[in-house]
This record gives structure tokens, C-alpha cells and sequence, in this order.
């Protein structure tokens, strides 16, 4: 199978994209849209290319199916219904039931998806067809939400039981999959900074192409990483959520820029920045271009936000070459020093579960240009033999209430030793 013509919408690589990193499409055999993302020099220059034909009989994920009574239905796509009470949107996923999980205790599969195929091994319905990469992209098989051709408009609204209380809609977005490794027993933590360049690569090369696709209002980035958070498959990589919607935690961030725009004419996320790096306090490492802090009000036990020095960034894919190298060696430094933070009497640390959120700008509304880019790291883990559990205030009524300050959490990621931040391995 040849590599299909791809032209890409708004991603535009830098230099040092365009020299060593290529990206190659291909489709999957249901037809869900596959990249290679190659740093490998070999791959990179054309002397050897990766697999693009899919082995595996899967029929077109949009084919009509049989039903329990055998009865041929049309492909149902996933629907999303409107909470009155809050005005949020929530997808029903209901297909998400019979997707693969080979994590915990909880698993009901063997085998990974998300490794590289290896011939002989009787688990077969991996999603990367070669026997080796370097970073891979990918349509989830098993998404909360997508986008489905030849239906209904994705505004176009039906009512549960016919009452206009329950609008419901289709959950007209998207859900993919990056793979930052081939490596299923890697920690990202413990990936190179090349690596993790291109992962940032990957983020940029997607945001800039999804923005371009109808009915998508928000691009969310973002890693969960460890079995406590719920991780289903145990290999570094991270999902990226495109939502029909903005999402309630962005609106709410949205919602009180524009009020602060409105009483002090000044960005909110920008001030933040200016007033954390004027205190000092709070910040836990930076370089030339990315700034790592506790914020003044975290709530979780272990929570530290990441933002460019840079005024205006909007969204990942506006960074430029430098700011995307030195994300890569901030990001690595953030997960390497997240496993050192809890001490378990060895100074070996702990594989730190954690969840790193990308705040972008939505892609529409018009108060995107209040917003700016940030990353939102946080883990559930107060102690090393304990865990921070939502309970009555924070789930009932969202609410928080925090078991540290943000300045013993500062202190303590202070702790951990010097650091070279401006260097990072190839830049």
C-alpha cells in the first residue's frame, strides 16, 4: 500500500521539523486515519519507510452491523445529552464498554494495542501495523465521540422523551490516540528529550490540522498516566479530545477572563504569569522561553501549571522551534521530578500517577483571544501511601478543599537539586 495523498490543512513544521521529524498517513482497515511521526534518521530521510497496510479483517467502522436479534441497523454514532441544570454537554458512550483494558486489576484483555506488532504473538488486533515506530497517531477505535458522515447537521437537536428539558445531539467530535513510544514498559518520564520533541510535535501537528475540521469547538491534549488514575493500557501515550462544545472547565477559565478583561482591560493568564514570576515564591523551574509553577490556589496535593513566557501563544501549534524544544526538556523535567516528589525512605521516588492537561483557546468563541496557552499537571497522591479522594465538598459540590499549601508544594519541588534547563539532547 502506498502512503495516500495527504495535504495538510494549516500545519506548517518549523525548521527543525521539516529536517527530522516525517510524518506519514495512512489508514487503518476500518478506515480511521493513521500517522507515523518518524525522528529515526533512516525513516526521516526516505531509506526505509514503515508498514501502511492494516492485516487485520476489520470492516468499515461506519458499516451497518446486526443487532442482537440479527437484524441488519445502521452504524449509530455516539450521542451527547444537555444537563438543565448545569448546561453541560455529556456524550454517551456507550460503545467505549467493549474497548480492550490490559491495566490493573480490572483488565479483560491480553496483549497491547498500542505496541508494536510482533509477529508469531497470538494477539493480533494491534493498532500499529509495523513491527517498530517512533511516535504514532491515531483515531481511537473506541471514542467517546466522532464525527460520522452523511448524518444529521451536528447542530441539529432531538429531545429525550420529547421534552425540551433533554436536548440530545449527536457527539459530533473526535478522540485520537498518540503513542509517544514504542516501548509498551517505558515511562515517559523516562523517554529522551528527542522523543518527547516530537511528541510536542505530534500535539502541534494536530491541533494546527484539527482546527481546520468542521464542528470542532475545543482541542484538548492530554495524558493520564497510572493504573490509580484508571489508565485501561499500560504504555506511554496520551489521547487528545476534540470536543463539539467547550468544555465546562474552559468555560468557566473563559468566563472569568472576560470578566477580568472587562474590569481591568489586561489578560488574566497573562497577569498570573507576571504575578507568580514577580513573587517568586511559587516557581519550580524555568528556561528561556517556559515558566513551571505552583499556582497561588492549587487545589490538589502535587499541582503545578506550565505556561510561555511568550504573550499571545493561543494554542500548541503557534509555538515556535525554540518553544517547542523547550517544552520538551520542561515537560521531561516536570514527569522526572512529579516521580521524585513522594520519598519512600530508598531516593528512588515512585512511578507517579498524573494527569497533564493542555488548556488551549477554543477554536471559535469569541473570547479566544482572552485565553492563552497553558499545561494543567496535576496527581491525586497527597503522601507516598495515600491518595486524595473526592469526596462529599469536592464531588458534591465542587468545592475544594486542599490537604497542603502551594508553597510546601513549591518548596519541595525545590528540594529535588539543581537543574540545566537549557539544554536538551540534539537541540
Amino acid at each position: 500500500m502506498k502512503s495516500e495523498q495527504y495535504v495538510p490543512q494549516r500545519y506548517v513544521p518549523g525548521d527543525y521539523a521539516r529536517e527530522h521529524i516525517r510524518i506519514t498517513p495512512t489508514r487503518l482497515a476500518d478506515g480511521r486515519r493513521f500517522f507515523y511521526l518518524d525522528d529515526d534518521p533512516e525513516y526521516v530521510s526516505g531509506r526505509k519507510t514503515r508498514r501502511l497496510d492494516d492485516p487485520r479483517p476489520l470492516t468499515d467502522r461506519f458499516a451497518p452491523h446486526q443487532d442482537q436479534e440479527g437484524r441488519t441497523v445502521p452504524f449509530q454514532p455516539p450521542q451527547m445529552r444537555r444537563d438543565p441544570l448545569t448546561g453541560d454537554w455529556i456524550p454517551m458512550a456507550t460503545a467505549r464498554m467493549n474497548r480492550p483494558i490490559t491495566a490493573g486489576p480490572q483488565a479483560t484483555a491480553k496483549g497491547n494495542p498500542l505496541a508494536a506488532r510482533k509477529p508469531g504473538d497470538p494477539y493480533q488486533d494491534g493498532e500499529i501495523p509495523d513491527v517498530d515506530y517512533n511516535v504514532a497517531v491515531f483515531e481511537n477505535r473506541f471514542p467517546s465521540m466522532m464525527q460520522v458522515p452523511n448524518t444529521q447537521a451536528a447542530d441539529q437537536s432531538s429531545l429525550v422523551d420529547g421534552n425540551p428539558l433533554w436536548p440530545m445531539r449527536e457527539a459530533n467530535g473526535r478522540c485520537e490516540v498518540v503513542c509517544f513510544d514504542p516501548d509498551e514498559h517505558a515511562l515517559p518520564a523516562d523517554l529522551p528529550v528527542s522523543r518527547l520533541r516530537t511528541v510536542v510535535e505530534a500535539w502541534a501537528f494536530r491541533t494546527a490540522e484539527i482546527s481546520a475540521m468542521e464542528g470542532i469547538e475545543q482541542i484538548f491534549p492530554f495524558e493520564n498516566h497510572g493504573q490509580e488514575i484508571g489508565v485501561s493500557l499500560a504504555h506511554p501515550h496520551g489521547q487528545i479530545y476534540c470536543y463539539p462544545f467547550i468544555a465546562p472547565r474552559l468555560e468557566q477559565e473563559l468566563r472569568q477572563c472576560a470578566d477580568y478583561r472587562e474590569r481591568t482591560g489586561g489578560n488574566l493568564l497573562a497577569d498570573i504569569l507576571k504575578a507568580e514570576l514577580d513573587s517568586g515564591r511559587r516557581i519550580v523551574f524555568r528556561n528561556a522561553t517556559w515558566v513551571a509553577y505552583v499556582p497561588a490556589a492549587a487545589r490538589w496535593p502535587l499541582e503545578v501549571h506550565m505556561a510561555p513566557v511568550r504573550d499571545g501563544i493561543l494554542s500548541l501549534d503557534q509555538l515556535n522551534d525554540q518553544e517547542r524544544w523547550d517544552l520538551a526538556v520542561m515537560y521531561s523535567t516536570l514527569l522526572k521530578r512529579g516521580n521524585a516528589f513522594f520519598d519512600k525512605g530508598d531516593g528512588k521516588g515512585m512511578d507517579l500517577p498524573y494527569i497533564a492537561a493542555w488548556h488551549q483557546a477554543p477554536l471559535h468563541d469569541p473570547r479566544r483571544e482572552e485565553y492563552r496557552l497553558n499545561l494543567q499537571f496535576f496527581s491525586f497522591r497527597r503522601a507516598v501511601d495515600k491518595i486524595k479522594y473526592l469526596a462529599g465538598s469536592e464531588s458534591g459540590m465542587a468545592a475544594w478543599v486542599s490537604d497542603t499549601t502551594p508553597e510546601r508544594i513549591a518548596d519541595r519541588f525545590r528540594q529535588l537539586g539543581p537543574l540545566d534547563l537549557e539544554k536538551g539532547e540534539n537541540q
